[in-house]
């Protein structure tokens, strides 16, 4: 047989797109349309409902920016269309190749009542089927003329995203405006072609399955009459039958579609955007149930539901219906589909605790998995955080962006830093958007790395980013798929059922230990400082408010803030979005984001306030309140008292320019380039900073990523750096005790102070820098004296190691790490800290000086960038920073500074010293919360873990009655006997053992 495939192939593509596609809608008429231009934000629904129109004809231009339109849509369906399906085509001005990026609109009728949402790839909304002719037909829109921020070419600056400089320009020129003949036969006939035209090109051309499908399209083909489709569909259709209902074969890969939207709850909008792009996909999702009876729909980020419930309850109604009958599925049980690398451990234990509880309140349903597939890397603290709250699965697509290396496993046991395991999976179609098409089938069958001893995956089904969800067309092609031959095999499930079935068939999956570092977007560690620091800020502010808050309400019994906190908590989980925390959302979200944290900051200070003010009386003592683990300066964790006075510092010129500090335990020499030329350990006779070099050194980097400005830094930035080294002003500071560093570069200026703490083995160092630089990197560098071959990283609930060196090809993919409050060294009994009060990213490396063959460890602490997409004025303006130094440092010692920066004393004159609530006997296990329940009983809830990666005692005393003692998982529910052994009790003193980094919360009830 002659070769003609190639032929068959492009006659089917131009017989589809010319003539079978247009005629599923034979026969049209025009609309009426009117509209009102909503000025300013968003109107309720009633508003917009009632508000005049003016005429409005297809082919105008409108939206401005960020604008609301409503679009009232009238006609009459034709009496010759009586008893046929008639839907009316609404097309706001569509580029059809981006859903959820554009304009969007939601359908009401007249009474309120929504209908669904419109976006390119669902531009249809059903009349009748069968319609009556002479039906009047009244559909109102809700039109947002939400701009294209991410045009063409990609990530070129744009003023776009920002209402307050995106200026008044139309966006968007109206279409078609129609009411349509729907005819049902065609249209099957287009998705039958599309499945086999697909699948068809995914097999190989020796394929005897290839040819089989070839020939059957081919005849198809001919029984289409080019001039009357609809009336030849039926019989072309026929011929596909037998080709349409050859079986999969047994070994056939099995794949779990679930209906999916992923909506980035900010992003390239604002957060009152994605309140309504909630409420059009889910208007759209809770129609297609409606259509049809096999698809499931889940839906993560409570928050999101929140809004529905809130902004939009004649959708949440709805909503409501769909999830009693098991169709509209919540998943992932957190707040929002967080960052999971720089949230701290308190933080990130609740976005479960907060997502979970919404729920279990509204349904009565338990999520079983962690769903983040978009999130840009995972911290090694994740999984025990994760069973913690009583979940034991974890799905991510994210790790297959990776550039470097392939990740080994789709299906596979995670193991965190206390070697809890989750079974976690990585949907191996590599997209949380799939459209059912054969491309990505096939690519979700040929990339599964676990073959042989599995073969189910799971495809996120659906438009996402920008939200849309599942279409008709979707659903009807994984009918086709369910059981066909050369296809994996598709049914829809829930995320719980596809767990179910990999956990039954993988009965010893392989197991990944430590973080799942994604080889991408490793700037999100930086971007965007102000909303990092806020977030860090925010988190510590919260643990002062609810230890105070609580002792207060025990101690006084003042009334405890609970409905506050928890709306402050929520607000700073939301804003851990994937997107908002990471730094890569447009101007406008970014903007409201430091607005945020002021007013949290302002309310949370009040709360603490009130409460040490009640804790402490009226009086002239002296008292420092130590919200921190550690005791310091004579002050109790978690109490007040009068501190212990400090020691000395002194202060000398150094002959060749520049000053020396010294306090008895370290001695700073400060060039008169205002860099650290010896930081001296005293006790340990042992210098810090390497020989030849200098510490507190500003690294200045080119930095124009290939792509994903605010997202990507690449390697190749570290082949260009310029060290500003040119000090404008070196002069002691006001204390005696410091000095203050003035630099200028390019057109901006930074002023450091290096100070010395009296009695304490660290150097302080504040960098305020007023940043006016454009696609610059700024590093602050500290090259140390230490051999290590790796170095501790905070993450949540401990820490982890990586290797200082690049022997492999997945070491030297890290070149850009994250870490909290702190990166620690070590050689034997000996080492270093750096610790900081809001940056995240870094970077460690080594070098072999040639004078001594010695090895010099450098730490550089990433402060600031300057990428200009999707935010042109990303960080520009002034930023103040804290870090410190700590020589001789061990594991504990990092962790005690850590939290010492990130918690400064708050001082206060009293009358009593305030005993603090509850003690642990043990340094290495730190107190992470101390607050009253959530369920407004009044019991203490306390959370601890073992912090230094060994075996601890934990010893526990409680300075109140306590009447019963209780292990909890997170959302404070008593844990089982066999996964939480009965602590040790004698009266208010309770004992456990704990392993290596173990985390365990306790509940105290007040006799």
């Amino acid at each position: 047989m002659h070769d003609d495939r190639t032929l068959v192939e492009a006659r089917l593509r131009r017989v589809l797109d010319e003539r079978i596609r247009p005629a599923v809608y034979p026969e049209t008429v025009p609309l009426e349309v009117a509209v009102w231009h909503a000025p300013g934000e968003p109107v309720p629904v009633a508003e917009g409902l009632a508000a005049p129109v003016g005429p409005v004809a297809v082919g105008e231009r409108w939206g401005v920016p960020w604008g609301t339109s409503w679009f009232r849509v009238t006609g009459t369906v034709p009496g010759a269309w009586a008893g046929r399906t008639v839907e009316a085509l609404l097309d706001l001005g569509f580029d059809g190749n981006m859903p959820g990026f554009q304009c969007e609109g939601l359908v009401y009728r007249p009474d309120g009542t929504p209908v669904k949402g419109l976006h390119p790839r669902n531009q249809w909304v059903r009349i009748g089927s069968p319609a009556e002719g002479g039906e009047h037909v009244d559909l109102r829109i809700e039109a947002a003329s939400n701009p294209v921020v991410f045009g063409h070419p990609a990530f070129a600056p744009t003023p776009l995203g920002d209402k307050d400089t995106a200026g008044t320009e139309p966006q968007y020129t109206l279409g078609r405006m129609d009411l349509a003949v729907f005819d049902e036969t065609v249209w099957q006939l287009v998705l039958d072609l599309e499945v086999l035209g697909e699948l068809m090109a995914e097999l190989p051309v020796e394929s005897g399955r290839r040819w089989e499908i070839l020939r059957a399209v081919e005849r198809a083909l001919d029984a289409v009459d080019l001039q009357d489709v609809g009336s030849s569909a039926a019989a072309a259709r026929a011929r596909l039958t037998d080709v349409l209902a050859a079986p999969a074969a047994s070994s056939a890969h099995r794949l779990s579609a679930v209906g999916h939207a992923h909506i980035d709850s900010a992003w390239l909008w604002p957060l009152r955007e994605t309140v309504r792009k909630v409420a059009r996909t889910t208007a759209n999702m809770t129609a297609l149930i409606e259509d049809e009876p096999e698809f499931v729909f889940a839906m993560s980020q409570a928050q999101q539901w929140a809004w529905v419930k809130e902004h939009r309850p004649e959708v949440w109604a709805r909503v409501k219906e769909a999830v009693a009958q098991g169709r509209f599925v919540p998943a992932g049980g957190m707040w929002v589909e967080s960052d999971t690398n720089m949230p701290g451990s308190e933080a990130m234990a609740r976005q479960f605790v907060h997502g979970k509880r919404f729920f279990l309140d509204e349904f009565g349903i338990e999520n079983q998995e962690a769903w983040l597939p978009d999130t840009f890397g995972f911290a090694a603290g994740l999984p025990g955080i994760i069973k913690a709250a009583g979940s034991k699965w974890l799905l991510t697509q994210k790790i297959s962006w990776s550039r470097t290396n392939k990740f080994p496993h789709h299906t596979f046991l995670w193991e965190g830093i206390d070697g809890t395991r989750i079974l976690t999976h990585f949907p191996p179609v590599d997209t949380y958007n799939c459209s059912m098409r054969g491309s990505e089938l096939a690519h979700a069958e040929r990339n599964f790395r676990d073959k042989g001893a599995a073969r189910h995956s799971l495809a996120p089904t659906g438009w996402g980013d920008g939200g849309g969800g599942t279409t008709r067309e979707m659903v009807a092609k994984a009918a086709r798929l369910r059981n066909l031959e050369g296809s994996p095999s598709v049914v829809w499930d829930t995320p719980e059922a596809f767990f179910e079935k990999a956990e039954a068939e993988y009965a010893h999956p392989p197991v990944w230990v430590g973080e799942l570092y994604l080889e991408l977007h490793r700037a999100t560690l930086t971007s965007q400082a102000k909303t990092k620091q806020g977030n860090r800020r925010s988190e510590h502010l919260l643990r002062e408010a609810e230890l105070w808050a609580a002792t207060a309400a025990v101690r006084t019994g003042s009334p405890y803030p609970y409905d506050a906190l928890d709306r402050v908590w929520k607000t700073v989980l939301l804003h851990q979005f994937h997107d908002i925390l990471p730094g890569s959302s447009i101007s406008w979200v970014h903007r409201e984001a430091r607005a945020a944290y002021e007013r949290i900051a302002a309310e949370l200070n009040g709360i603490i306030e009130a409460a040490q003010r009640s804790l402490a009386g009226d009086g002239p003592v002296p008292l420092v309140f130590n919200a921190a683990p550690h005791a310091r300066a004579g002050v109790p964790a978690g109490g007040a008292a009068t501190p212990v006075a400090p020691g000395q510092v002194s202060l000398a010129p150094r002959p060749d320019g520049g000053f020396m500090l010294y306090n008895g335990l370290l001695r700073v020499e400060i060039d008169g380039r205002g860099l650290v030329v010896s930081l001296y350990d005293v006790d340990a006779d042992r210098e810090t900073i390497a020989p030849g070099s200098a510490g507190n050194l500003l690294q200045l980097h080119p930095d124009l990523p290939n792509m994903w400005d605010a997202w990507d830094v690449d390697a190749f930035y570290r082949n260009t750096v310029t060290d500003l080294v040119d000090a404008e002003e070196i002069t002691p500071g006001e204390d005696g005790g410091s000095v203050r560093v003035l630099r200028s570069f390019g057109a901006s200026h930074v002023t450091q102070v290096l100070s010395l703490a009296p009695g304490e083995r660290r150097l302080e160092i504040g960098t305020e820098v007023d940043w006016h630089e454009t696609e610059k990197f700024l590093k602050l560098a500290f090259p140390l004296d230490v051999h290590a071959e790796r170095y501790a990283s905070e993450t949540q609930f401990g820490h982890f190691h990586r290797p200082t060196h690049t022997n492999t090809s997945w070491e030297a993919a890290k070149f850009e790490a994250c870490n909290h409050r702190f990166v620690h060294l070590e050689e034997p009994g000996w080492g270093v800290a750096v610790v900081n009060d809001s940056t995240y990213g870094h970077d460690v490396t080594r070098t072999v000086r040639p004078a001594d063959a010695g090895t010099t460890t450098t730490v550089r602490v990433s402060l600031l960038r300057a990428p200009r997409f999707p935010d042109p004025e990303t960080d520009q303006g002034l930023h103040r920073f804290r870090h410190a130094i700590v020589p001789g440092a061990v594991i504990g010692d990092a962790v005690r500074e850590g939290w010492r920066i990130n918690l400064p004393e708050r001082r206060l004159n009293g009358s009593r010293a305030v005993e603090p609530l509850v003690s642990m006997a043990e340094d290495a296990v730190v107190v992470t919360a101390v607050k009253l329940a959530d369920d407004g009983s009044g019991d203490v809830v306390v959370r601890f873990h073992e912090s230094r990666g060994g075996r601890s005692k934990a010893t526990l005393t409680a300075h109140f009655d306590v009447a019963a003692v209780a292990v909890t998982d997170l959302l404070e529910r008593s844990r089982p006997p066999q996964e939480a052994p009965e602590p040790d009790r004698d009266g208010n003193r309770i004992t456990l053992r704990l392993r290596p980094f173990e985390l365990v919360t306790l509940r105290l009830g007040r006799a």
